[in-house]
């Protein structure tokens, strides 16, 4: 194994010599594997796009192809590989929002039992933005408003995004000027996908403009609607202490990670693991309590509003499972490897998986659906509460390390935490920012990747900029690394 590789972080540097101790194979092995890349890959200028391939460009051999059967050269090969990874994620982030918006519109017509509006300040606050007439209504009838305009929103066709117009004036002249501003959030990932096929934009700088598009209507399109509808219905974060890293798990609990995107089932998990008849359950089974804990990105979701520890990032999820003491693994969409069935084969570990759009071989499939949240995260749970006795207490491995943070920094409370007790201003930040005292702020965000030692990057690129006078905002599994 390259030392290279290997992660800074104590507990993950112990369970991948636990790993290897068992012979399981985790995502570094098969990284290694997998080396040398394909440098045809790595560099995008391969191409499979139609049936007159497959094709690739030699950058190096003066004797060989310099375009595709079809004519395509290497700039515009690279452009539709990467305008096709940009619509591939944007058409997950974009299915999160809409998935949340099904919740949000089920809670509004009382059809979601377990859910409720928890925030209604910022639910008439982002109902206005979308051109909802709240005077005299109520909170259901704003809810139900506001639901079925984000999905007319999904398929528009002309026009802007309601919420990109929070975004600065003279941006959003520049995204009009470059003809990047988005129209609809679904018609900008059909547009790509028209676009990349085989003989329709052969322009590069065409492409990466549809790209910005795409992107554009992610963040400020299905992104933002996940985000803002998270915050009604789960309300809105506020600082809390909690902890991180795979030490959270405990050894006298029955433990359960949720990990996947979407917070419709990881929040009803956590309500449900304090469920009286589940905790009477644990303590016949032998358990002192059920243990919920998050991976990946909706660790975060369960960790900023209810303060469930996070046991791993994207890199740790295997490892997680290598503890021998996960009851049950519980999953949704995205980040989610293949390989965690097999892994969780070698010990007593049930995984489920939950949603119709990602099904994995090797897992029990329990489909959730909103109207009965609450009563199949029981049935769930029961199910990994049962599992306890079932641990082989000398496979049991828990690293000790787990460092203690403060999430939940929004920008609403932002507002109110720089403008202390008597007003609400950003005027302390400002200040350090014109007076130079602060070079700037920087969104540090992403996943980790096995080529790189596991969030060993992103640490170093806080680490300078704050070294530098740059306050860094987080989130996703960067945060986590830091954490």
């Amino acid at each position: 194994m390259a030392e290279n590789k290997f992660s800074g972080d104590a507990a993950t540097k112990e369970m991948r010599q636990v790993a290897e101790d068992l012979n399981i194979q985790t995502i570094w092995d098969r990284e290694l594997l997998q080396e040398p890349h394909c440098g045809f890959g790595t560099l995008g200028i391969c191409c499979k796009n139609c049936n007159l391939g497959p094709c690739r460009i030699d950058p190096f051999n003066p004797d060989g192809p310099k375009v595709g059967v079809c004519g395509a050269d290497a700039d515009v090969i690279s452009s539709r590989n990467l305008l096709r990874h940009i619509t591939a994620g944007a058409g997950c982030h974009n299915d999160h929002g809409r998935e949340i918006t099904k919740a949000f519109k089920l809670t509004a017509q009382g059809k979601a039992p377990g859910y409720q509006i928890n925030d209604e300040e910022k639910l008439r606050v982002v109902a206005q933005e979308y051109g909802v007439k709240i005077e005299g209504k109520n909170t259901q009838e704003i809810a139900l408003e506001l639901a079925d305009k984000i999905f007319a929103e999904y398929g528009q066709q002309e026009g802007e995004l309601a919420l990109i117009q929070r975004a600065p004036k003279k941006q959003k002249e520049l995204w009009r000027k470059l003809g990047v501003m988005p129209r609809g959030i679904d018609r900008e990932i059909v547009e790509a996908m028209a676009r990349t096929n085989m003989g329709v934009d052969n322009d590069y700088r065409s492409l990466m403009r549809h790209g910005l598009r795409v992107a554009l209507g992610d963040g400020w399109g299905g992104s933002m609607v996940a985000t803002e509808l998270s915050d009604i219905l789960f309300h809105s974060p506020r600082p809390l202490e909690s902890k991180a890293n795979l030490g959270v798990l405990k050894e006298d609990q029955v433990n359960v990670l949720v990990h996947g995107h979407v917070p419709v089932l990881s929040d009803m998990i956590a309500q449900a693991s304090q469920d009286a008849e589940l905790l009477k359950l644990a303590k016949a089974k032998g358990a002192n309590g059920i243990n919920v804990a998050g991976v990946c990105c909706t660790a975060l979701e369960v960790l900023i509003r209810r303060g469930v520890p996070v046991a791993g990032n994207f890199l740790q999820q295997e490892l997680a499972l290598i503890t021998g003491a996960i009851e049950m693994l519980i999953v949704d969409l995205q980040c989610v490897l293949p390989s965690l069935p097999n892994i969780a084969s070698c010990f007593h570990t049930k995984v489920i998986s939950t949603n119709p759009r990602a099904h994995f071989p090797g897992t029990e499939y329990v489909e959730f659906e909103e109207e009965k949240g609450y009563e199949i995260a029981k049935n769930i749970l029961r199910s990994a509460v049962e599992n306890f006795s079932n641990r082989t207490p000398a496979k049991v491995h828990i690293p000790k390390q787990s460092e203690g943070l403060v999430p939940g920094f929004t920008t609403e409370y932002i507002f109110d935490m720089l403008g202390g007790k008597t007003r609400f201003t950003y005027r302390p930040l400002n200040d350090g920012i014109i007076m130079g005292r602060i070079r700037g702020i920087a969104g540090v965000v992403g996943c980790d990747n096995p080529k790189m030692q596991s969030g060993e990057t992103h640490i170093k690129l806080v680490k300078e900029l704050l070294k530098n006078d740059v306050l860094v905002v987080q989130t996703g599994c960067a945060a986590t690394a830091c954490a």
